[in-house]
Parts: C-alpha cells; sequence; structure tokens
C-alpha cells in the first residue's frame, strides 16, 4: 500500500536552554564550554543536605514564552520530582513540573500550503537539565560532567497536530524565532540549547485510533529532525504493511547511516513515580506581576513582518526571512537606521549574506559584524566610492576580519575610479584591444557593450564607476 494512504502523526517536546546567569535550583554559572565540572556546587552535585532554591528568572523567562505562544498562565504551580537513574542525574531524580505546569494551552502558528494553521501547546512548564556523558571513542569508560546538570530549561510539549516533517521544520523555526525575539534563549542548536523529542506514528487515512509512537530523543539539528521523521514514518508503514506491529520504544537517530535504533522501551508517565518536590515551595502568581512580563514582551516575529511590509514595501517572501531570525531582523533595522536605505540593506541580508552563512554552515548569530558596519557599506556605494562588485569583496572581509567598512577599502586600495579621464582612458584601450565587439554592437548585438563593461572592470580590477563606463562606452561606440 502507497504512503499516501497513511496519515501521520506527530507530536513534538521541545527543550530550550534558558539564557540566566545561574542556574535554577543553585547561583553556578551556566556558561557553554567550560573546563568539566568546573561549574559545580554540592546543590547541583546533589551532596547530602544540600536544599535547592528557585531562581525568580526562570519562572519570569517560562512565563514570558508562554505569553508569547498565547498560553494561559497558572497563577498557581508547583515543582515535582521526576525520578529515573541515569549516570549523569546526581539525585536520581530531575526537579520538573507534572499536573500544575506554569503555562497550559497555547498555540504556535504556521504557514502550510497557503493556508495558516495552529499548532495547539499542550504546556510548557521548567526543569533543570541533566549533566553530561562524554563516551571514550576506544572503549575505556564514560566521564560525568556535571557543568550542566541544573542548567534551566523550559519544556515545550505541543498537541499531535502536525502532520509532516515540512510542518514540524516550520514549527520549529516559527518556536526558535519567538524564543529569539522574547530574549530567553540564543537557541544555539549546535549548542544545545534548542533541541526536540519526536513522537512519531501513522494510521490509516480515515481511522481515529492514533498509533503506536515511537520517540526520538535530544535532536538538534532541523535537517537531521526532517531526515529522522521521514525514515521513520517509512520504517512504521512497511512494518505494517508487512503485518508487523509497531513498539512503543526511544529511538536513537544515526545521521552517518540515516536510520533509527532501538534504545529501550519508552516511559509513561507513572514510570517516573512523580511527586511533589518537598524542599520547594509552590509557585504563586499574582496578576500584576503576569501583567508587568506581558507589558514587557517585544515587538513578534510575525508583527514585525507587518510591519515590514507596511514601512518598507518589502515583499512577502522577503519579509518573512528577515524576520524568521532576530538577528537577521536587528541587522536589517539597525543599518537602515544608518543608511536609510531599506530595500539596499534588505538585498544585501536576502542574498549575499544568506548565501555565505548557507555556504559556512553559519547561524545569523553568529555574524561577526553589526549593523552600524552593514549601513556604512551601504552608504559607500550609495556615495559611489565603491561599486557593487567591490562591495561583495569588502562584506567578505568584514565576515573574515571585521572591521569599519572604510578603513578595509583605503587598507585594500579599493576605492572606486570616478575620474573621467582615467574612465576614458581605460574605455579606449579596451575598444582598441575588442575592434570584433565594436563590429558586434554596431551590427545590433547589444551583448557586447556588457562584453566590453566586464573587460574594463576587469582592467580596473572592479574599481571603476560602472555608470561612467557604460555611458562613455556607449558615447565611443555611437561616434
Amino acid at each position: 500500500m502507497l504512503r499516501e494512504d497513511y496519515e501521520v502523526i506527530i507530536g513534538l517536546e521541545v527543550h530550550s536552554e534558558l539564557s540566566t546567569k545561574t542556574k535554577i535550583f543553585c547561583s553556578c554559572p551556566t556558561q557553554f564550554g567550560a573546563e568539566p565540572n568546573t561549574q559545580t556546587c554540592p546543590i547541583c552535585m546533589a551532596m547530602p543536605g544540600t536544599l535547592p532554591v528557585l531562581n525568580e528568572k526562570v519562572v519570569e523567562y517560562a512565563v514570558r514564552a508562554g505569553l508569547a505562544t498565547n498560553c494561559k498562565i497558572s497563577r498557581n504551580s508547583k515543582n515535582d520530582r521526576k525520578n529515573y537513574f541515569y549516570p549523569d542525574l546526581p539525585k536520581s531524580y530531575q526537579i520538573s513540573q507534572f499536573d500544575k505546569p506554569l503555562c497550559e494551552n497555547g498555540y504556535v502558528e504556521i504557514e502550510t500550503n497557503g493556508k495558516k494553521k495552529k499548532i495547539r501547546l499542550t504546556r510548557i512548564h521548567i526543569e533543570e537539565d541533566a549533566g553530561k556523558l562524554n563516551h571514550d571513542e576506544f572503549g575505556g569508560g564514560s566521564l560525568v560532567d556535571l557543568n550542566r546538570a541544573g542548567v534551566p530549561l523550559i519544556e515545550i510539549v505541543s498537541e499531535p497536530d502536525l502532520r509532516s516533517s515540512e510542518e514540524v521544520e516550520q514549527y520549529l523555526r516559527k518556536l526558535k524565532s519567538i524564543l529569539e525575539y522574547i530574549e530567553v534563549s540564543d537557541c544555539k542548536m549546535q549548542e544545545g540549547s534548542l533541541r526536540a523529542d519526536v513522537n512519531v506514528s501513522v494510521r490509516k487515512k480515515g481511522d481515529q485510533k492514533l498509533g503506536t509512537r515511537t520517540e526520538m530523543k535530544n535532536m538538534n539539528s532541523f535537517r537531521s529532525i526532517v531526515r529522522a521523521i521521514e525514515y521513520e514514518v517509512d520504517r512504521q508503514i512497511n512494518v505494517l504493511e508487512e503485518g508487523g506491529k509497531i513498539e512503543q520504544e526511544t529511538l536513537r537517530w544515526d545521521d552517518v547511516s540515516g536510520k533509527t535504533f532501538s534504545m529501550r522501551d519508552k516511559e509513561d508517565a507513572q514510570d517516573y513515580r512523580y511527586f511533589p518536590d518537598p524542599d520547594l515551595v509552590a509557585i504563586k502568581l499574582s496578576e500584576e506581576y503576569i501583567g508587568d512580563i506581558k507589558n514587557s514582551l517585544p515587538e513578534l516575529p510575525e508583527s514585525r513582518k507587518e510591519r515590514y511590509l507596511r514601512e518598507y514595501e518589502l515583499s512577502e517572501k522577503d519579509a518573512k526571512l528577515l524576520t524568521s531570525s532576530k538577528y537577521l531582523s536587528d541587522l536589517f533595522e539597525n543599518a537602515t537606521k544608518i543608511c536609510n536605505n531599506p530595500k539596499s540593506v534588505n538585498n544585501w541580508i536576502i542574498s549575499d549574506i544568506s548565501r555565505i552563512l548557507n555556504e559556512t554552515e553559519m547561524e545569523p548569530i553568529q555574524i561577526p559584524f553589526d549593523g552600524n558596519q552593514l549601513g556604512k557599506l551601504v552608504i559607500l556605494i550609495d556615495k559611489g566610492t565603491i561599486s557593487s562588485s567591490i562591495g561583495k569583496k569588502v562584506l567578505i572581509e568584514l565576515f573574515e576580519n571585521p572591521r569599519d567598512p572604510e578603513e578595509i577599502i583605503k587598507e585594500k586600495g579599493w576605492i572606486q575610479i570616478s575620474d573621467e579621464g582615467a574612465i576614458k582612458e581605460v574605455v579606449l584601450k579596451i575598444l582598441y584591444e575588442n575592434p570584433q565587439s565594436i563590429a558586434d554592437y554596431k551590427g545590433g548585438k547589444d551583448k557586447a557593450l556588457g562584453f566590453l563593461v566586464g573587460q574594463a572592470m576587469k582592467e580596473t580590477k572592479g574599481k571603476a564607476n560602472p555608470q561612467m563606463l557604460n555611458k562613455m562606452f556607449l558615447e565611443e561606440l555611437n561616434k
């Protein structure tokens, strides 16, 4: 039976590391990349007799995330112990939230097949991260690094409303941009700041009962998530078509082989034996507290996109791409303030900057220069100080060694030649060397002019003013 005869059901549990300076229940720093076990204390190492104290900033950030995703904020919440054993979990339980999460019943809107679709959120709750196991590749055992133990997370749980890997990617990108805009997480997927557990099941179209689901844990790249879903959907359909049964289990995705592998049986809530944490008081939020956070929320991506369409008259496609990342959008806004040329700034970001990001596999947050430098680059081109082709070289320099664009062009000798005498000298030289192009132009082949201008730009190493070149070539050719 064809895949089209099945319906895919997907739900996500997204874990986002909060960008607080300290951990959720102690004052240890949360800096990424520190030497192993240098950001620990008796509390996050679970020494006997230690007591956790809830970081208020964690609650604030979770509420911000809930309000930005249309959730109902709980006035009364609590922390619970989620019990399981793993070597990187020193207490043998994780402090999380079970039946009284901070945020419930929200949604994130995506666009699929030209139509808007709401992906419902069951809940957003706070919890602590576990440590990390570093495995010896030669089989010498594993070492535990507890720097990450106690780092604050929010877990964003969706309803099983997603129906394809494309919808999942759209949902994750939208969620990532919202978290970036409200500044509760840097969402650096390569550092594990945003990762997802993906629950997948399939059923025959028309069936009302959900199929048995499998879960793929801790996935932190859009590409891997899309590939894993596609593989797992095909695997489950093949199993069912051959008369087999889908087992409820936790899977590991292997990016090299492009396959999923069984890790263990999938746990249910009762397996974790949740109970209220006796060391932590209940979380009670006032209307005033929630209202203050709501009033402090910044402009969100959808609102900013509509403003770009209205104020800057950008295309729907460009406005959507710009606002998909807070870092791209801020770059656009700050550069536009400097040069007052939003169309040109948009073109640089959409074309050249996006191309370099794709080629180097960089995230927008990793762009090493700011809007001030990009705005100055646009001004230099608008004033005729440099050509667009030299501008592309300056942009590469900004990626490799960011500094003032004027400093770059002086250092490299890239200031545009706009002297009429110097330009005419180049034009006459190129015409003398290319008599066939003159004949082609006079014979009606307009492309010959482009060739001549290109040769002149090559002769001047891209420094000649292209408008002056065009004008002088036409004057000479039409004599």
